[in-house]
């Protein structure tokens, strides 16, 4: 059984900094292209950044530079640091196993202005 669990969601203020985490069981973090998607109050859910097994990297525009996705293959976790946040980036955010059905119950990113 596939379970996803984000953490580390918060308040912080605009250009602060927050990094998400997302804890894997039940598949190998190392061997698939995982994503964060975001979703914002009567948004689309979006997809933000994706990391292949290969380790290379894809961002949504409006997150490039600000932005940066990673792996930790032994803690079998991928995370999302994010810098210079801005009200615009508030969201719930969700991990993904790109292309698959499986994702996270969402951690709660709230940049105050």
């Amino acid at each position: 059984q596939v379970q996803l669990v984000e953490s580390g969601g918060g308040l912080v203020q605009s250009g602060g900094s927050l990094r998400v985490s997302c804890a894997a069981s039940g598949i190998l973090v190392s061997i698939y292209t995982m994503a964060w998607y975001r979703q914002a109050p009567e948004k689309q859910r979006e997809l933000v950044a994706t990391v292949t097994s290969a380790g290379i990297t894809n961002y949504v525009d409006s997150v490039k530079g600000r932005f940066t996705i990673s792996r930790h293959n032994a803690k079998n976790t991928v995370y999302l640091q994010m810098n210079s946040l801005k009200p615009e980036d508030t969201a719930v955010y969700y991990c993904n196993v790109y292309q698959k059905n499986y994702w996270g119950q969402g951690t709660q990113v709230t940049v105050s202005s």
